[in-house]
């Protein structure tokens, strides 16, 4: 799936990938292939930019991190980001389930 696709989206996809631990960008990006059974292959050009642009809106935060013997920076859920992300589920439900309603056959009248 490319990334356009995901447009508006990308936003809910990442902070839910951070909502049950903390991860470095290539463990967000192997979480998103992961819960996505392989759809969702995100490059980095677009998560990265996607998690600063998080972290400046207060969402995320991040701090350097050692993981198997290298530095990388783990980003984490703000209070924001968990109060956000809870929104967004809403949002999104409602959203499938209105999209739903349309695209979903009714029985032929009569």
């Amino acid at each position: 799936m490319k990334a356009d696709a995901l447009r508006g989206h990308l936003d809910a996809l990442l902070l839910a990938v951070l909502d049950s631990e903390p991860r470095h960008g290539y463990a967000i990006i192997e979480a998103l292939q992961e819960r996505s059974g392989g759809v969702l292959n995100l490059p980095t050009g677009t998560v990265y930019p996607a998690l600063r642009r998080l972290e400046r809106a207060g969402l995320v935060e991040s701090a350097w991190s050692t993981v198997g013997g290298r530095e990388r920076r783990t980003y984490q859920l703000t209070a924001a980001g968990r109060r956000t992300l809870t929104a967004e589920r809403t949002a999104w439900h409602e959203f499938a389930s209105t999209i739903g309603a349309v695209l979903t056959p009714r029985p032929a009248a009569g």
